[in-house]
């Protein structure tokens, strides 16, 4: 048997402490009882990633060398450490924490939790040599008693039960048991479980197909196996918020409810990215089976963005998910996941699940009470396409009207709507319409169509008490209990209602493509109907929630209520008494700033829009449709989605003109204008920032005048015309003189604008003597956006003076850049985190830790590209031209010159002309 082998991981900065470790390992490894690998075994000119990859998933035993500089190592942090515990949670590899030198490390999340060596947590460094040898010798002793013959690593061949406590299933949706022709996608999906590379398995089909079904039956295999090693097992359904595609979901419930399940200490905290990476790394701490059902309703609809992510919290997540897991996140959805293409393949798995074949349909028809010959069950099957959903509806409904007959389907009615969007299915329901007609079932499917999620009792009972509405409640409002029970166990077997929810007994939920068919009937056909119980609804999720909810969780009746009253046609109502009173608070904007629920808040504003993001509802005052158009569109570029924010931008700022609410249109111009900027139309840009100008100047606000000043100064900046644009921000902070004597500098946004500028001309002092004034008129409650871009412009003034000084103290930049990353992220604005990220990245080319410099470059082009930020994609091109000139990379740099150059011409970024020619010169 081969012998087991210890890694050692390390950062080079301790190498004379990996030697001395070593030395002491190497005793064993004489006596044949272990092998050792250590990086300095790679020979000059190898390729040293994959075979530090093959070393990690072969050891028996890691060491990690505990300190400072291995804690900081951004190539320990996201390569060696989580494939190392993803090891030790998936196989059982044992990890040693061994602490060198004193350093924060009970500070860090993952490390905290575990048994560090040597005895008590005192460092090998304390003490002196003979006591430090005497650690030294008791690690290598400790080694191998555990490794020692017959001692190797545990095995997964048994399966130890899960505690119900890690377990969470109760949101996912109830299915039927019953699976026919799926043989392969369960062994598919088997072996992702058991493979060590597979991190992200996604199931795609058009609705009904039984996506749903399959997952919850592989779950059940799972289950009678103590789920296979899984440490923790969590599903959450997203088809709870709808599923047609003008519907604006958010991800915020799911990740709110994820974060506090698996122990974050505070959900609220940080931006939507954050968040989402928060919830991976928690995820990542153990083998979790992670089922994410429905994700369609929070991607774009087919079209030019079609299966992109809208929320960058799940973006984050399933990016951080994709490259290191060592568990398994199961997706189902209706369009392909386009973020998870860059890692098709072996980490990021995809299935088309196809429809049933003729012989499984065949089966699930027999299985549901029709009667034929084979051949006809099978035409049968194929004329309903294989759709299983369908085939399980007319199944039933020919088992109770036609004796089972399947000759008789001919007498369902014919396809009107595209069989992806249910048409099949909906084919049934039609014929069940006519089958139920002026019976309770028929209402009870109706009150079905009004509910985007599970509808609870307490909210059915308000619909059904009196008076009866006309054509909706009038056969129930006076049915008896068991009538009612009767009612609900017909509509059971007919598999319109999905089978009872083990905790809420008087919960009802059905198919999603049930409810879409029930409603849009209802609406069409009943408007009167659809807009009283819609009001009821209304009534009731205002009066259930607490006057000012203080969470996430307690604010989630009043979305409803929102969602409920602009169905009934009460958008002002809605507005005025539900979010501006109850959800917002006025000007405290307590959803967004306090709870942080950018993707929440996005979802309910999109129930005062038709359609989003071009178009408020007329019912509203002019006023509030152009402040319900501006916040939508702040939401928006919160979210990093630029395009749709600018639309929404765009009509509000026609409306605010019309109003002459000049002060107000200044405003949105020149949110338009950094709009522009950002994504690379430089010209539109400096046009709205005239404009901007030109309404402050017709308002009465001085403060206005400062700050559209400062935005056009900014494009014509970044257009490269350096002179002029210096001129308005001198002009600018002319004004800010007057208007506020004691602070005598432009400050916050304008300010961070003007020093970047100066940092552009290389006045490094003059932005540092800026920055120290700054910091003296600093408030406690000063956003924390503004706090992070002053921590940028002041890392980037010291990185330039150390630059241009040669000097080799970094230590003022490093503080800085990482507090303004940090800031950035907790800010929760995506178009500006990409500045930071490239700002360090840049520090870390300097100070020559090149693995560094890419991963920040990776993120921030991630992030560009996904929010079409250009002028971000642009820099982190240059980015990349200065790594890989500096790694002799010179193909790669090139490649990268050409793209930036192109970038540049395509959008008028001359700002970065002078920079280009002297890459140019240097390559």
């Amino acid at each position: 048997m081969d012998k087991p082998t210890i890694f050692i991981s390390y950062s080079h900065k301790d190498k004379d402490w990996m030697e001395r470790l070593k030395t002491h390992l190497e005793v064993l490894q004489m006596e044949d009882i272990l092998d050792i690998w250590v990086d300095t075994q790679i020979e000059t000119g190898d390729d040293w990633f994959p075979e530090i990859k093959e070393a990690m998933n072969v050891t028996s035993v890691a060491i990690f060398m505990i300190s400072a500089n291995f804690l900081t190592s951004k190539f320990i942090k996201n390569e060696e450490v989580p494939r190392l515990m993803e090891r030790r949670a998936r196989d059982g590899v044992r990890v040693f924490p061994v602490i060198v030198k004193p350093c924060p490390w009970q500070k860090v999340n993952w490390l905290s939790r575990m048994q560090v060596r040597p005895k008590d947590s005192e460092p090998l460094l304390e003490g002196d040599e003979n006591h430090q040898e005497k650690k030294l010798s008791a690690i290598a002793e400790e080694i191998a008693d555990i490794i020692g013959p017959g001692k190797h690593p545990p095995t997964r061949n048994t399966y130890v039960p899960i505690d119900p406590e890690n377990i969470e299933i109760a949101r996912l949706p109830t299915t039927d048991s019953t699976l026919l022709g799926r043989e392969g996608e369960l062994e598919i999906l088997d072996k992702a479980w058991e493979s060590e590379k597979t991190n992200v398995i996604s199931l795609v089909a058009f609705g009904g197909v039984g996506k749903s079904a399959l997952v919850n039956v592989w779950l059940n295999n799972m289950a009678q196996d103590h789920y296979r090693g899984a440490q923790r097992v969590y599903g959450y359904s997203f088809y709870s918020q709808g599923t047609s595609e003008d519907k604006q979901a958010s991800a915020d419930p799911f990740i709110a409810a994820a974060l506090e399940w698996f122990g974050d200490p505070d959900p609220t905290e940080g931006s939507p990215w954050q968040k989402g990476e928060r919830l991976a790394n928690l995820v990542r701490e153990g083998r979790t089976l992670l089922i994410l059902d429905g994700l369609e309703p929070i991607q774009y609809p087919p079209g030019e963005m079609g299966g992109q992510l809208r929320d960058p919290g799940m973006q984050s997540l399933l990016r951080g998910l994709s490259s290191h897991n060592p568990g398994l996140c199961v997706v189902t959805t209706r369009l392909e996941v386009e973020d998870l293409k860059r890692f098709k393949g072996s980490l990021a798995e995809h299935i088309d699940l196809e429809k049933l074949t003729p012989e499984a349909g065949a089966k699930l028809l027999e299985k549901r009470g029709a009667v034929g010959s084979e051949k006809e069950l099978k035409e049968a099957s194929e004329e309903f396409e294989g759709h299983a959903l369908a085939l399980n509806l007319l199944g039933n409904y020919l088992s109770v009207v036609h004796e089972g007959d399947i000759r008789k389907r001919d007498q369902i009615a014919q396809l009107t709507k595209d069989p992806k969007q249910g048409g099949h299915a909906r084919r049934v329901m039609k014929s069940y319409e006519r089958m139920f007609e002026k019976k309770p079932e028929l209402d009870v499917l109706y009150m079905m169509g009004l509910f985007d999620r599970p509808a609870e009792g307490s909210a059915l009972e308000t619909l059904k008490a009196g008076p009866a509405i006309a054509g909706l409640t009038t056969e129930i409002t006076n049915l008896s209990y068991e009538d009612w029970k009767f009612t609900l166990e017909n509509l059971r077997k007919a598999r319109l209602l999905a089978e009872k929810i083990a905790r809420e007994s008087d919960t009802l939920d059905c198919h999603p493509l049930i409810r879409e068919h029930f409603g849009e009937k209802l609406k069409s056909d009943n408007a009167a109907a659809w807009k009283e119980a819609h009001r009821r609804l209304y009534e009731y999720y205002k009066a259930t929630a607490k006057e000012l909810p203080e969470t996430f969780t307690e604010m989630l009746p009043l979305y409803a209520a929102v969602a409920h009253g602009c169905q009934a046609g009460l958008h002002q109502e809605a507005l005025d008494d539900v979010y501006f009173k109850r959800i917002q608070r006025r000007d405290k904007a307590y959803n967004t700033k306090i709870l942080g629920a950018i993707g929440a808040e996005l979802a309910v504003l999109s129930n005062f829009f038709d359609p989003p993001w071009r178009q408020a509802v007329k019912n509203l005052t002019e006023a509030d449709q152009g402040f319900i158009l501006n916040y939508a569109g702040f939401d928006l570029r919160a979210l990093g989605r630029l395009g749709e924010a600018i639309q929404s931008m765009r009509k509000g700022l026609e409306i605010r003109k019309k109003l002459k609410d000049w002060g107000n249109v200044a405003i949105q111009a020149g949110n338009l204008s950094e709009l522009n900027l950002t994504l690379g139309e430089v010209r539109k840009a400096r046009e709205y920032a005239e404009q901007s100008v030109e309404y402050a100047d017709k308002s009465d606000y001085v403060f206005f005048k400062i700050v559209m000043r400062a935005d056009l100064a900014d494009a014509l900046h970044q257009s490269g015309e350096l002179k002029e644009a210096e001129n308005w921000f001198v002009k600018a902070e002319e004004m800010q003189v007057k208007l506020q004597p004691e602070y005598p500098l432009l400050y916050s946004q304008r300010g961070f604008l003007y020093c970047d500028l100066l940092l552009g001309q290389g006045k490094y002092s003059d932005v540092l003597n800026r920055a120290k004034e700054l910091l003296k008129w600093r408030q406690p409650k000063d956003p924390i956006l503004d706090i992070a871009l002053e921590n940028l412009t002041s890392g980037r003034a010291y990185l330039l003076q150390i630059v241009k000084e040669k000097g080799t103290n970094f230590s003022k930049a490093e503080t800085h850049l990482n507090e303004a990353v940090d800031g950035l992220r907790k800010a929760g604005t995506q178009d500006h985190l990409p500045r930071g990220l490239l700002a360090r990245a840049e520090l870390y080319r300097v100070k020559e830790e090149l693995e560094n410099c890419e991963h920040d470059l990776e993120e921030a082009m991630e992030i560009a590209t996904l929010g079409q930020m250009r002028l971000h994609e642009t820099d982190c091109h240059l980015g990349y031209v200065r790594l890989y000139s500096e790694k002799g990379e010179k193909e790669k740099a090139r490649e990268h010159l050409g793209k930036a150059k192109k970038m540049i011409d395509d959008t008028g970024y001359h700002r970065r002309d002078g920079e280009v020619k002297n890459l140019e010169f240097r390559m």
